[in-house]
C-alpha cells in the first residue's frame, strides 16, 4: 500500500506529463492517508485549475491556507483561481494579503501587478473578434498566462502588451506575433495547455522552470558580480560569532561555544538559529530543561518575526530530543509532530515512527500480568469444556495479552481454534508455542492433530517424531504416528516429495545418498551425522516428505 509522499510523487509526475486527472486522483488518495498535509490540498489546487474545475482549485486553496496560514504558496494558489473566476478584485486582496506574510515573495508579487494590469490596462480582453470566435478575447486567456511562471514577467513587456492589443482587433493578424521571439511564447502556453508544468510543491525537492531559449548574441558575457551584502554590521558580526561557536561545539568546548552564541544573540537577538544552537549544547550538557526552555523562546520569537517554518521545525524537533532523551515518550511524540506540521523533514519522520512503536511496545508491556492471565485461562478452560469455544477464545485472548511469553496459552488457544475449524491460525500458535518452550511435548502433538486435519501426513509424523524424541513415553505421540504412517500410500507420499525441488536436490547429492546407506544399517554412523547441523535439516526435511520413518 502506497503512503501519502509516494502518492504525492505520483501526483507530481503526472501533473508534469499533463495527466490532470490522474494527478487529481493520486493527491486525492494522498490526502485521504494525510489530510493536514496543506502541500498536497496545494497541488491539487494547481491540478483542478489545470482542468478547469476553478471552483475546486479554490475551495483546495482555502484549504491550505487554513492549514498553513503563513505559507505564500497558499495565497498565490487561491489568488489564481479567482482570476481564472473573473474576480480580479478578490484575488488582488488575496495577493496583498499573502505579501503581508512575505513582503519579499516575487511570486506573489508578480502576479499582483499583473492582475492590477488586467484592470487598469487599456486591453479589452473581453470583447469579440473576427467572426466572435477570437480567443485572444478569452478572459481566462490572460489569467493563465499570468498563472504561468514561464509567461507572466512577457506581459509586462509593452512590445507584447501592444501585440496583443492588436490581435484583439484582428486575430487573423498572428503573423506578427509569430515573427516576435517573446510572443511565441505566449502562443506555446496557450496551445499547449494554457501552462504547462510547474505548478506543483515538493518542500523536499525543488524544480526549476525551463528556461526559454535565449537569442544568440555575439557579446561576451558580462563577469557575473558578487551578490550584494544587505546584512547590517551587526548581523555580519553575529554571523561571525556563529560560526567560532560551531568550531568549538565540534571541540565539545562547550563553555566557549555558549559565549559566542550568547554574543551572536546580542548583536542579532530575532535570528533564532542562535539559540537553537545554544539549545544544542545545553542538550549535550544533559541540562535538557534548560534547552527546552531556549527552544520555546526561540519558536515564541521565530512565531514574531515570522521566521523560516524549517528553523521553527528544528526549534520544536530538538525539543522532541530533549524529551526522548528524558524518556518522556508522549511529550517526546507531541513535539515531533509539531515540528512534522511544520516541516515534514525525513529524520524527524523517522523518530516520530519509532517513538509510536515503543509507545505501543511500553502499553503492552504495562498490560502484562501473569495473575490476570491465569484468572483468563482458568476462564478460558471452563467456557471450552462447556463447548463455548468463541467465549474460550476471547478469554485465551486476554489471557495472551496479559502474559505474551506462556507457551501453554498458544498452546490451549491453538486446541479452540481447531475446534471452530481455524487450522492455519491454530497451526501458527502451535509454532509460537514451540517458539517459546522448545521442549514442550503436548505443543507437538498438537501440531501433529492439526497436520493430519489439514492432510500434511509427513509434516503431522515429523512433529508426532519430535513429541516421541523428548518424550518416548508419550501415547498420544504414538498412536498419532502410528496413524499416519498407516494412512499413508507410500506410493503417493514419495511421488508427492519427489515434485519438491528440495528433496531432488538433496537425494541426486551423491554424498548424501552414501549417508543415507550409513545410517540404515551403521546407528551409530546415523547418530555421528545428525551432530551436523547441515545433514540434520536435510534428513529432516526428507522425514517431512515422508521419505523416512523414525522409528
Amino acid at each position: 500500500m502506497s503512503t501519502a509522499d509516494e502518492l504525492k510523487a505520483k501526483g507530481n509526475a503526472a501533473l508534469q506529463a499533463e495527466n490532470f486527472d490522474e494527478a487529481i486522483k493520486h493527491y486525492t488518495e494522498a490526502i485521504q492517508k494525510d489530510s493536514n498535509n496543506h502541500i498536497l490540498y496545494s497541488n491539487r489546487s494547481a491540478a483542478y485549475a489545470k482542468v478547469g474545475k476553478y471552483a475546486e482549485s479554490l475551495q483546495d486553496a482555502e484549504k491550505t491556507i487554513s492549514l498553513k496560514s503563513d505559507w505564500p504558496k497558499g495565497y498565490s494558489r487561491k489568488g489564481a483561481a479567482l482570476e481564472l473566476m473573473n474576480k480580479q478584485d478578490e484575488a488582488i486582496k488575496t495577493y496583498e494579503q499573502g505579501l503581508k506574510f512575505d513582503p519579499n515573495n516575487q511570486l506573489l508579487k508578480d502576479a499582483l501587478k499583473n492582475c492590477k494590469d488586467n484592470l487598469e490596462t487599456p486591453l479589452n480582453f473581453g470583447g469579440s473578434g473576427a467572426g466572435g470566435m477570437n480567443p485572444f478575447a478569452d478572459p481566462k486567456f490572460l489569467a493563465n498566462l499570468a498563472m504561468n511562471p514561464k509567461t507572466r514577467g512577457l506581459l509586462s513587456d509593452p512590445e507584447v502588451q501592444n501585440l496583443l492589443k492588436d490581435l484583439q482587433k484582428n486575430p487573423n493578424d498572428i503573423g506578427k506575433l509569430l515573427s516576435n521571439p517573446k510572443a511565441t511564447q505566449l502562443l506555446g502556453a496557450m496551445f499547449g495547455g494554457m501552462g504547462g508544468g510547474g505548478m506543483f510543491d515538493n518542500e523536499e525537492m525543488q524544480t526549476e522552470e525551463p528556461k526559454p531559449t535565449p537569442v544568440p548574441e555575439e557579446k561576451k558575457p558580462e563577469p557575473k558580480s558578487e551578490p550584494k551584502d544587505e546584512r547590517t554590521s551587526e548581523q555580519r558580526e553575529a554571523a561571525k560569532e556563529k560560526d567560532l561557536g560551531n568550531e568549538a561545539y565540534k571541540k565539545k568546548d562547550f563553555e566557549t561555544a555558549l559565549k559566542h552564541y550568547d554574543r551572536a544573540s546580542e548583536l542579532d537577538p530575532i535570528n533564532i538559529t542562535y539559540m537553537t544552537n545554544k539549545a544544542a549544547v545545553y542538550f549535550e550538557k544533559n541540562d535538557l530543561a534548560k534547552c527546552i526552555e531556549l527552544c520555546e523562546k526561540a519558536i515564541e520569537v521565530g512565531r514574531e518575526n515570522k521566521a523560516d517554518f524549517t528553523l521553527i521545525a528544528k526549534a520544536y524537533a530538538r525539543i522532541g530530543n530533549a524529551y526522548y532523551k528524558q524518556k518522556d515518550l508522549k511529550n517526546s511524540l507531541k513535539y515531533y509532530n509539531h515540528s512534522l506540521s511544520e516541516h515534514r523533514n525525513p529524520d524527524v519522520l523517522k523518530k516520530k515512527q519509532q517513538i509510536e512503536k515503543e509507545i505501543k511496545e511500553e502499553e503492552m508491556r504495562a498490560y502484562i500480568n501473569p495473575e490476570e492471565a491465569e484468572k483468563e485461562k482458568n476462564l478460558g478452560n471452563e467456557a471450552f469444556k462447556k463447548g463455548d469455544f468463541p467465549a474460550a477464545m476471547k478469554h485465551y485472548n486476554e489471557a495472551i495479552k496479559r502474559n505474551p511469553n506462556d507457551a501453554k496459552l498458544f498452546r490451549n488457544r491453538a486446541l479452540c481454534y481447531s475446534k471452530l475449524m481455524e487450522f492455519q491460525l491454530a497451526l501458527n500458535d502451535c509454532d509460537q508455542a514451540i517458539k517459546l518452550d522448545a521442549n514442550f511435548v503436548k505443543a507437538y502433538v498438537q501440531k501433529g492433530s492439526i497436520l493430519m486435519l489439514m492432510k500434511e501426513q509427513a509434516k503431522a509424523m515429523s512433529a508426532y517424531a519430535k513429541a516421541i524424541e523428548l518424550d518416548p513415553d508419550c501415547q498420544e505421540a504414538i498412536e498419532g504416528y502410528r496413524s499416519c504412517a498407516m494412512s499413508s500410500d507410500p506410493e503417493e507420499v514419495r511421488k508427492r516429495a519427489m515434485q519438491d525441488p528440495e528433496v531432488q536436490q538433496i537425494l541426486s547429492d551423491p554424498a548424501m545418498r552414501l549417508i543415507l546407506e550409513q545410517m540404515q544399517t551403521d546407528r551409530q554412523a546415523a547418530q555421528d551425522h545428525l551432530k551436523n547441523p547441515a545433514i540434520k535439516a536435510k534428513i529432516q526435511k526428507l522425514i517431512e516428505a515422508g521419505l523416512i520413518q523414525v522409528r
